[in-house]
């Protein structure tokens, strides 16, 4: 196993409660995969096999994260098991164990097959509707940090709201990036 020191230093830097459970899933994911490659992507370490993503961990203020790729997405947090806030709240390592050799097997499944074409990129523009216009002009905070979000921001909270399909969801949506907004949070702030 060949250590990646960017990982070292990303575990160094958590928070304290976060350390043990980094450091412990690192070492799981090593005992259930010992060819993985350690590497960073999307800012947070992940571990790979055969050169395709397997894991990945990150840890925030309050919580850890793992994501097993290719397992679904469950709870309030990023990846399958929640919010980690502890070694106690970990599932048990036959289980994650389990988890990740069944993503080797799905890599290994896939094989030489062709990969999928990339999906075209999505434009970073939209016109903003009107009733967003609208309450945005009645929300002086909100408007304000609105005004300093880059497109690519911008377009986030658009496409969230607009593309809900009922009338009730798209004001829920509208209402909650309201308050965002008027607090100076990007529309993924969670996982920032």
């Amino acid at each position: 196993m060949q250590r990646d020191p960017r990982i070292d230093e990303k575990i160094a830097a958590a928070a304290p409660f976060a350390r043990p459970v980094l450091d412990h899933l690192r070492a799981l994911v090593h005992r259930a995969i010992p060819e993985a490659g350690e590497t960073i992507k999307w800012g947070m370490p992940h571990f790979t096999y055969k050169g395709k993503n397997v894991a990945g961990m990150a840890a925030f203020k309050a919580y850890c994260a793992l994501t097993i790729h290719g397992d679904g997405r469950q709870g309030e947090a990023m990846g399958q098991f929640g919010k980690i806030t502890g070694m106690d709240t970990l599932p048990g390592d036959d289980e994650l164990i389990a988890k990740l050799q069944e993503a080797c097997a799905r890599i290994d499944e896939q094989g030489s097959a062709t990969p999928k074409r990339a999906a075209p990129k999505k434009k970073h523009a939209m016109e903003e509707p009107a009733y967003f216009t609208e309450a945005l002009a009645g929300a002086a905070k909100a408007r304000e940090f609105w005004a300093t979000l880059a497109p690519s921001h911008r377009f986030d909270y658009l496409e969230w709201i607009t593309e809900a399909k009922r009338e009730e969801t798209r004001e829920k949506r509208m209402a909650q990036a309201l308050e965002w907004l008027g607090e100076g949070k990007r529309r993924n702030w969670k996982y920032e």
